[in-house]
């Protein structure tokens, strides 16, 4: 049985992936690095509250098999275009470079649909700068998830995404250029991240785009 590690447990995909997770035989443990507690107690859980400052401070604690990262936000409740980025990009790399110079295995990356470091708009360009750098670590496997607009129950509603989902769902179901852009459940991500994580890849570096996400977590 595998140690899991988990941030962004309290975000909309890690929520879903914490209880797959507890629920799933392949684990015996999960560590969970996080700024706040978890609503859910189990014998299962070890959380450590941190500082994302201060990675050097605990990250001798990234030790397992998987490392499930989650973590991500928006210009308005980080605040800046500088203080998203440290959440999009800088945090989740730094966690992924100690996982990697600790020996944990495999790493499984909530990234984005249409992430490429080149883009010129922002969001899309953090994703596609995380998303080669961590490439470059020395993981067994690096499993990339570029799902599309997220839907689901949040703790903060974001009323943008509601309407953007309600919107575009019947558009993308009659225009099917536009399919691979429809939204989905935050539920499927989580799922199709454990059934991968638990599949034996062939390569390396494997990326699922939306389609290939929905297929995954119907495994």
């Amino acid at each position: 049985m595998k140690t899991a590690i988990l941030i962004g447990a309290t975000g909309l995909v890690g929520t879903h992936l914490l209880n797959i997770l507890i629920s799933n035989n392949n684990y015996k443990k999960i560590i969970v690095f996080t700024r706040r507690e978890l609503p859910i107690k189990n014998p299962m859980l070890a959380v450590n509250l941190i500082d994302f400052e201060k990675i050097s401070m605990w990250k001798n604690k990234i030790i397992g098999d998987d490392l499930f990262s989650c973590l991500g936000t928006t210009i308005r409740k980080a605040g800046s275009k500088e203080d998203q980025y440290k959440v999009d990009f800088t945090y989740q790399y730094e966690i992924a470079k100690a996982a990697a110079e600790n020996g944990v295995k495999r790493c499984l990356l909530v990234s984005s649909a249409g992430a490429n470091h080149s883009s010129k708009n922002f969001y899309l360009n953090i994703k596609g700068k995380l998303e080669k750098e961590v490439e470059k670590l020395p993981f067994e496997n690096i499993i990339i998830f570029q799902p599309s607009l997220l839907v689901g129950n949040r703790e903060e509603p974001r009323i943008g995404e509601k309407i953007g989902a309600f919107i575009f769902s019947p558009i993308a179901a009659l225009i099917p250029p536009l399919r691979k852009y429809r939204p989905i459940k935050a539920e499927t991500v989580a799922r199709a991240m454990i059934n991968s994580a638990n599949q034996k890849q062939k390569n390396k570096l494997v990326t699922f785009a939306l389609n290939q996400i929905f297929s995954v977590a119907n495994k």
